[in-house]
């Protein structure tokens, strides 16, 4: 038992490296699939409509700085997010395919649940990265700049429970999905958590649609969102701390849990 750890530790280490190369290999698809979405949501929604005047959104027409602020934390949850999902899910269903390239991983002298979560944390990796990168481009293109106050701890924390919430989930998607309908998944799933995942409007906000604000709820992307204004924009109305971490946690943990046993499955069939 005392030799299975430091040899489970050095193969997972490997995996790591192995991907880090491949990641390498593409880091210019990387820096785009990063930046360009995230790229254009900010500079439409936070430079070219303040300045065309036509930034209202709902009600109270949000603009200038108020609507910057608000919009800084969602788009940073988006790119969390999606990175993570994409970072597993689209090149898991291509190695679980016909090419089957899952079994060099497996090949590793680890259990295989361990080559399941070394892909949950290298996505979570590739996702933090992605936050990093893309704050400068939400606080420096809008017109007029959000207003933050960074509390780090709890930002270190979200982002990182974010991350590896987001690549469970990927995890999980990768596995259950085949190859050829990964690309439709995808296309039926983001917009739908984008646009109720209080990435443009805080959660309080939806009172007045009560129905509509218990239904997002189910949607992983509302706390990571609010997690965000709560740990970058305080002053934003954002729901309660230990309910944003529990409800990130509890993501993470089944949703692991269900990809390791669908993952499992996948390799062995």
């Amino acid at each position: 038992m005392s030799n299975a750890l430091p040899l489970t530790a050095r193969a997972f280490w490997g995996l790591i490296v192995r991907d880090s190369r491949v990641l390498a290999r593409e880091a210019v698809p990387f820096a785009l699939r990063t930046l360009m979405n995230p790229l254009l949501f900010v500079f439409v929604f936070t430079y070219v409509l303040p300045k065309v005047g036509g930034a209202g959104i709902g009600a109270g027409a949000p603009s200038g700085p108020g609507f910057a602020t608000v919009l800084l934390p969602g788009l940073i949850a988006v790119s969390i997010f999606f990175q993570g999902i994409a970072a597993v899910a689209l090149p898991l269903s291509t190695e679980l395919g016909a090419t089957r390239e899952i079994e060099d991983r497996l090949m590793a002298p680890v259990a295989i649940w361990v080559v399941a979560l070394e892909k949950v944390c290298f996505s979570a990796v590739q996702s933090i990265i992605a936050a990093i990168a893309v704050f400068p481009l939400v606080y420096w293109i809008p017109a007029t700049p959000p207003v933050i106050t960074f509390n780090w701890p709890l930002l270190v924390l979200v982002v990182i429970l974010a991350s590896l919430a987001a690549g469970s989930m990927g995890l999980v998607l990768g596995t259950i999905v085949q190859p050829r309908q990964i690309g439709l998944i995808f296309s039926i799933v983001v917009l739908p958590v984008t646009f109720l995942g209080c990435v443009y409007y805080p959660w309080a906000a939806l009172t007045t649609v009560r129905w509509l604000q218990i239904g997002v709820l189910v949607n992983p992307l509302v706390y990571v969102s609010e997690g965000l204004r709560a740990a970058l924009t305080p002053d934003v109305t954002h729901m309660s701390i230990p309910i944003v971490l529990g409800a990130i946690t509890i993501v993470f943990v089944a949703l692991t849990w269900l990809g390791i046993r669908t993952f499992t499955r996948r390799v062995i069939t």
